[in-house]
């Protein structure tokens, strides 16, 4: 294409790695397809056919048909670009929040809502720091050690999943949120010196919130029931309860009754085996000095 006399270049799906839909993502097929009509009937509305419209927004004419049929996500820019070449007067651009909701991985996002409702929190990860408790910094260095490699594109989309789930600490009233971390995961190499300080940073800071209980488990301790993995525990204001264990009931979630008193004894087990909060908060500060 040329514009004023200059060759433009028109994205295609080649330029758009990891923004495919999820099939299996039943809300987010319906969300992205929802969207997708909204565009083409806005297009059709302005009389512009979709090769024009593509020239406008600087995308390929393929590419429009597919984000319009529902089987490509549109960028946040495409969504700004269609509401200004469209006229839409900021009814396209709204629909940003949705899509980026589409974005993140179905069972991140499953995991946030869940987050997002607990009044009480407690966790337990024998082999990682917490994904609530990661710097950016932190997550994108995990997440370059996968593999299969993630892409470029989807490493950033599932940093900044993990990334929003941190909206939890903004919450008022705020849940109640206990963890307990190995040592061995904190004296684990994760990025070079200055996000491993940074993450260091992070700890302490969540660690002194007043909403928030942090605890070490040291490597000279016994055996304890967490040994086996990540142990996680939701209780929820109307009283229910979820938990989920990967050492027990196949490590899905559960709402059983004896299964939760299981998972809530092995929790309880863990902390009462742990450092205190302050003498953990006390040995993550002696970690920082020695990065």
């Amino acid at each position: 294409m040329s514009v004023d006399g200059e060759v433009r270049q028109l994205r295609t799906e080649a330029d758009e790695p990891g923004w495919e839909v999820d099939p299996d993502d039943e809300w987010g097929v319906a969300v992205v397809a929802t969207v997708g009509r909204q565009l083409k009937l806005r297009r059709e509305a302005v009389g512009m056919r979709a090769a024009e419209f593509g020239e406008a927004v600087g995308y390929g004419e393929d590419l429009v048909y597919k984000i319009e049929g529902g089987k490509r996500i549109p960028r946040p820019e495409y969504l700004d670009m269609a509401d200004e070449v469209l006229d839409a007067g900021g009814l396209i651009a709204a629909m940003k929040e949705d899509v980026a909701k589409v974005r993140y991985p179905k069972k991140v996002r499953d995991l946030a809502q869940m987050e997002a409702k607990a009044v009480e929190i407690g966790v337990y990860v024998c082999s990682s720091i917490p994904g609530l408790l990661q710097t950016p910094e932190h997550a994108r260095a995990l997440l370059e050690s996968w593999q299969p490699a993630y892409s470029p594109e989807d490493l950033e989309r599932r940093v900044a999943a993990r990334m929003a789930r941190r909206a939890i600490y903004e919450r008022c009233p705020a849940p109640a949120l206990g963890f307990v971390l190995e040592e061995a995961t904190l004296r684990r190499r994760v990025g070079g010196t200055m996000v491993r300080q940074q993450q260091f940073e992070r700890l302490l800071e969540v660690g002194q919130m007043n909403s928030v209980t942090l605890q070490v488990m040291p490597m000279g301790s016994g055996p304890h029931p967490g040994m086996s993995g990540r142990i996680e525990v939701l209780k929820f204001e109307d009283g229910t309860v979820v938990g989920r264990s990967d050492g027990a009931f196949n490590g899905r979630p559960t709402h059983d009754p004896r299964q939760l008193r299981i998972l809530e004894l092995r929790y309880g087990t863990i902390r009462a085996q742990a450092l205190p909060p302050g003498e953990s908060l006390a040995f993550i500060e002696q970690l920082l000095g020695e990065t």
